[in-house]
């Protein structure tokens, strides 16, 4: 801010940088931005990033696709992958993204990411249950303990051996 009194005070741009410790291309953007939207315009905010991919039409059929999932017996999977729905996206509206920007937008949509449980390559099924059968119980009752204290006909606290 004062940089930029500086320079609505009558001095150059040159002592403007010098006061601020920045070059003269910053001076210019603070002076743009200044004028564009006030104080405001000087904070410092998010970029805007690239415009997005898919409009809210398109967002809405991707909602109703993943909702009422696709047919066993038609489409040949029980759910769909972010690859299929990539696919989907491109027959139905022409439009090539990729897989984790499909990811991005369902998260967004409010879907969760199912992944399977990760299991060995050669675990035998048998001997799991096998396994299972055979291994002893979880817990096992403790025994009681031997240091507790109880309190003798004299009175007085004695401990138990």
């Amino acid at each position: 801010m004062l940089a930029l009194a500086t320079i609505y005070d009558g001095g150059s741009r040159s002592d403007a940088a010098r006061i601020g410790s920045v070059t003269l291309q910053i001076v210019r953007d603070w002076l743009l931005r200044f004028k564009a939207r006030g104080p405001d315009g000087l904070v410092n905010g998010k970029a805007p990033g690239g415009r997005a991919k898919l409009n809210d039409a398109q967002r809405q059929a991707l909602v109703k696709i993943v909702e009422s999932g696709p047919i066993p017996a038609i489409h040949g999977v029980v759910r769909r992958r972010r690859k299929d729905l990539v696919q989907w996206i491109f027959q139905e509206f022409r439009v090539s993204i990729d897989e984790t920007t499909v990811g991005r937008e369902l998260k967004a949509l409010g879907f969760a990411q199912l992944s399977a449980r990760p299991r060995h390559y050669a675990q035998n099924e048998l001997e799991v249950e096998a396994f299972k059968k055979t291994s002893p119980p979880r817990s096992q009752k403790s025994e009681p303990s031997s240091r507790r204290v109880r309190i003798s006909n004299s009175g007085g606290p004695t401990k138990r051996a």
